[in-house]
């Protein structure tokens, strides 16, 4: 049986490494200091395991105890050094969630989303030292249906990710494994997102609007608004064709009842959820920024 090593952040990280454990012989895992499902998990199982950045020789210093063939990547938050890299035996991969080239680097989930993306996908492929640059194994589509958020995203990717290691950690076992290059050419490249990122802009198109605030909606932090100095947690809007004056400024409020409906640059959208506490929307007034 081929012995593996993990690395693996979040909850997403937390599932798969439960379900990599239950079926193969995992040596150590390596995750950050948040991840306290996995830390919890790695003790309660007795599996070795090291916390933090594993950069600057750290994690190789834990990891070379370990006679590993195969290293797993999962959700992982940190880059990794060619030292741990070559480490394993056999193979060093990572399952990341997107079509790769495309939307390498962080939550490219919520940024497909984000740009109006009608699919998505998981792509296995070979750790080298750049950001998800590295030969691909296997690749999956997963559509983005109309209604998808963020969340549930994620909920499809927990279901195809173990799948897509399994195949791949077969073809190793075989002495079948194929790779291909990434076409440079149509590498995207988006960065890791915050809170504080997810702003609503409404001069924006209503589209636009509906994708950002579904891509971030609970539980993830939200897209947010401010009305009279108080943040205002968007999680569903739907679209509203109607034409509005043009008198009417973006993010002014047009109707209250019985659903609220803010005026946009190309029609406007109806708050169907948000987080917020009790508070009187006033027909006239506008959602604007912090300041």
């Amino acid at each position: 049986m081929l012995k593996i090593g993990v690395l693996c952040s979040g909850n997403l990280g937390l599932e798969i490494v439960e379900k990599i454990e239950r079926n193969y012989d995992v040596l150590c895992v390596l995750t950050d200091k948040n991840s306290e499902g996995i830390i919890a998990y790695s003790k309660k199982r007795k599996i070795p395991h090291f916390i933090g950045n594993p950069r600057k020789n750290k994690g190789y210093a834990f990891i070379k105890e370990f006679a590993i063939d195969v290293l797993i990547s999962v959700n992982y938050l940190f880059l990794i050094e060619q030292d741990i890299i070559n480490h394993p035996t056999r193979l060093a991969f990572n399952i990341h969630g997107s079509l790769l080239p495309k939307y390498r680097g962080r939550t490219p989930h919520v940024w497909a989303i984000i740009n109006g993306e009608s699919k998505a996908g998981i792509t296995a492929h070979i750790i080298d030292s750049g950001c998800d640059t590295g030969n691909i194994i296997e690749q999956i589509e997963i559509p983005i249906e109309k209604e998808d958020t963020g969340g549930r995203m994620l909920e499809k990717y927990t279901q195809a990710y173990f799948p897509i290691i399994t195949k791949v950690l077969e073809s190793i076992q075989h002495h079948q494994l194929n790779t291909r290059k990434q076409d440079e050419k149509k590498a995207t490249y988006f960065g890791k997102r915050t809170p504080n990122d997810g702003q609503i802009n409404w001069n924006w198109k209503s589209e636009r609007i509906r994708n950002w605030v579904r891509a971030q909606a609970y539980p993830y932090p939200g897209a947010f608004t401010f009305y009279k100095d108080q943040k205002i947690i968007i999680d569903k809007v739907l679209l509203d064709r109607r034409t509005f004056s043009d008198d009417l400024e973006n993010g002014q409020i047009v109707e209250t009842f019985p659903k609220l409906i803010v005026k946009t640059m190309d029609g406007g959208v109806l708050i169907e959820s948000m987080r917020t506490k009790s508070i009187t929307f006033d027909i006239g007034n506008k959602f604007d920024n912090e300041n």
